[in-house]
């Protein structure tokens, strides 16, 4: 075998608000994204470590495709964390011109505005708003509400610091609401438009940051107060984020980080 041949496929790590990920540029669709292989890419000891991969490939009608798939190796429609990682990583490798882009996710299409440098923002889509349900934390019974963000989220308003939270093991929730899992954030009002935020991410657990989160937290934290449109300045143990909800749906503005580039090994990969 050649030297060429042994080669594996090039990644780049990169981070939003600390919520990290594996971006695995595959244009040409060779590079096939298995649960096994997300785990292991994952894997802070035996592999890369990450929140989760994204494989960067061609979509429908001339976008590109966010295949994404968390860290314990499941399929996820949308991440905004990742979706400005993923935008980011077009511009800066040349794949597309900074401006507006759409690309394809599991949620739908989605948008992302970026310069050749500064904050991304993402079109979320549209946030629906669902029903009382709660989330039970070593023991403690927390009350919430459901939220769609293209993916499931129960977020609980809370009145202490999310911090103090116990979260060394998974929340309990009621799997009859959520019978495909549940991102789930606990959040303090900190103000009318801003809010502090923790989140167990549904495949992946504690994260330092979740974007579909941030924007389902700002949706519900808006309807607490009556209001179904406004601006949100989120933070999380990552950083800050700022969410706008709007009628024609939610944007996700924040930070996106490509940190380092490598090769995969391909033995490592065939297992």
């Amino acid at each position: 075998m050649s030297s060429a041949e042994q080669v594996g496929p090039s990644f780049v790590k990169g981070h939003g608000t600390e919520n990290d990920f594996v971006l695995v540029p595959d244009p040409r669709g060779e590079f096939e994204l298995t649960a096994e292989r997300a785990r292991l890419i994952c894997d802070r000891r035996a592999g890369i470590g990450a929140d989760g991969v994204i494989r960067v490939t061609p979509g429908q009608d001339g976008r590109y495709f966010m295949d994404y798939r968390n860290a314990d190796g499941s399929l996820a429609e949308m991440c905004g964390n990742g979706a400005r990682v993923f935008a980011r990583f077009l511009v800066d490798a040349g794949w597309t011109p900074a401006g507006r882009i759409e690309f394809d996710t599991r949620g739908g299409v989605r948008t992302a505005d970026l310069d050749v440098t500064g904050d991304v923002r993402i079109g979320m889509g549209p946030v629906t708003l669902g029903g009382a349900s709660s989330a039970v934390v070593a023991g403690r019974e927390l009350s919430g509400r459901a939220a769609d963000v293209g993916n499931p989220h129960l977020v609980c308003l809370i009145d202490g610091d999310p911090a103090e939270l116990d979260l060394r093991e998974a929340p309990g929730y009621d799997a009859a609401a959520f019978p495909h899992g549940v991102n789930i954030e606990f959040v303090r009002p900190d103000g009318p438009d801003a809010v502090t935020m923790r989140v167990y991410e549904r495949g992946s657990g504690e994260t330092c940051s979740c974007g579909t989160g941030t924007v389902a937290a700002a949706a519900v934290h808006l309807a607490a107060q009556g209001l179904s449109e406004g601006t949100v300045a989120v933070t999380v143990p990552g950083g800050r984020v700022q969410v706008r909800v709007g009628a024609d749906g939610a944007d996700l503005t924040g930070p996106a980080v490509l940190v380092y580039s490598g090769t995969l090994n391909p033995a490592v990969l065939a297992g």
